[in-house]
């Protein structure tokens, strides 16, 4: 991680953490030309823009402007969620979220500023009524507003499956300037929630976010985040990067990797394992396909054996089936089998049920103000304290307790992040030489 360097003004790029790229797509609404120095100056000082032009504008710091890529279930509970926890104070213990603030961000100062899908079905329409179009089938919890956000087409790519190619009509509209339109309106921090396997697309929204001067949270299991190559891209530009798959707030993951260290902190030997998880919500059908799964059972898999040294042929952790009547929740069955005192066998199994994509939203709107934060503190680059928090698979892995305490830290500033990669209670190797997904 670096500290992002003063740069020379170029229209349509971040300078200072909401500055200058608000200049190009600013003068082109206004009748009246404003100069890129009285911008920078009005906004520096908290001001309006200058009374020349036409609308008034306030440049607030004040608020994360968060742009969606895919426009599905997990969306539907992030945006629906910055509803019904709008009102949730700084000093309230709330169920749902970890963070009622971080730093200074309430849930009510992020604000959807864009939003792009393929689907016929949601793109052009406001985006309160995309998120009710199918295949989206998530539980409905909170009424969401007109949001004056219209979704954009963005490119197909690889993002349709075989299994659900049938199922999505793609929209005859043309494709959007997509950098064009995350500057044009705003947006700090770029959330990808493409489907599982979109590694082109997912890649295309990375190069995006980089143009267009976002923060970029990679929410699927698409190596961005842990990737070296993209880790100096985000770095070079100066622009945060969270990733990689999302880490539901009580998860199959999360409590599978509670469990694996909590046997080996008792002294007790991980014998096999395994990780069984089936929904009826449109991922699971599209991971039907396994040349698309291989990704997600990797990262699955890294995340529990970081925690444990098990053998790679004793260690099955993947989705199994597509169960369509269970809409958008999500079954786990997970099993330990271990060896303790005298060598007397220990056994451990469990079923979770769980709602899927509200169980990873709360997770995601303290992703995207730890993002924020880092824009502020002109912080570039894989935040490691928060992305080993929040993702499965991060640059690098830490056990849970440890992760928090990074996360809290960076959160209240007391240490930066380059500080992480230096401590010396890593999580136990990811050595991806012997961690490998079975199938």
């Amino acid at each position: 991680m670096r500290a992002r360097k003063a740069a020379p003004a170029r229209p349509g790029k971040k300078v200072t953490r909401v500055g200058m790229r608000y200049t190009h797509d600013t003068q082109s609404r206004h009748s009246e030309q404003c100069d890129g120095a009285t911008f920078v100056r009005l906004h520096a000082s908290c001001m309006n823009v200058s009374l020349a032009c036409e609308r008034r504008f306030v440049l607030s710091s004040n608020t994360v402007r968060v742009g969606i890529v895919g426009v599905g279930n997990c969306a539907s509970s992030f945006v629906q969620g910055l509803t019904y926890y709008r009102d949730a104070s700084s000093s309230d213990v709330i169920p749902g979220l970890m963070n009622p603030t971080v730093d200074r961000y309430r849930v009510r100062d992020i604000e959807i500023a864009s939003a792009f899908d393929i689907h016929a079905g949601k793109v052009g329409r406001d985006l309160c009524d995309a998120l009710l179009t199918a295949p989206n089938n998530t539980r409905i919890f909170a009424e969401v507003p007109h949001t004056g956000v219209t979704v954009a087409r963005g490119p197909t790519l690889d993002g349709i499956g075989t299994y659900l190619r049938d199922e999505i009509e793609e929209s005859q509209l043309p494709e959007s300037d997509v950098a064009e339109v995350l500057r044009r309106t705003r947006t700090d921090v770029l959330v990808s929630y493409l489907p599982v396997g979109s590694q082109r697309a997912s890649e295309w929204y990375a190069l995006r976010a980089l143009e267009a001067g976002c923060a970029f949270v990679n929410c699927i299991p698409v190596f961005i985040a842990s990737d070296t190559g993209w880790r100096r891209r985000f770095e070079s530009a100066g622009l945060p990067l969270l990733g990689d798959d999302i880490k539901s707030q009580v998860g199959a993951t999360i409590v599978h990797r509670v469990l694996a260290n909590l046997l080996h902190e008792r002294g007790v030997q991980l014998e096999h394992t395994y990780q069984l998880n089936f929904g009826g919500n449109s991922d699971f059908k599209n991971m039907l396909e396994r040349e698309r799964l291989t990704s997600k059972k990797l990262s699955k898999t890294r995340s529990v054996t970081s925690q444990v040294s098990v053998a790679p042929s004793n260690i099955h952790v993947a989705p199994s089936d597509h169960v369509e009547w269970l809409t958008d929740r999500k079954w786990a069955y997970i099993r330990l089998e271990g060896t303790g005192f005298g060598g007397t066998p220990l056994n451990i199994e469990l079923k979770l049920e769980v709602w899927d994509s509200p169980n990873s939203a709360g997770v995601v709107i303290d992703a995207v103000r730890c993002a924020k934060l880092a824009l502020d503190r002109h912080i570039g680059g894989a935040l490691v304290g928060p992305s080993s928090y929040f993702m499965k698979s991060p640059p690098q892995q830490f056990p849970d307790h440890v992760a928090r305490d990074l996360t809290l830290k960076f959160i209240a500033g007391e240490e930066s992040d380059r500080s992480a990669t230096n401590r010396d209670d890593t999580a136990r190797a990811r050595a991806t030489c012997h961690v490998h997904a079975n199938g």
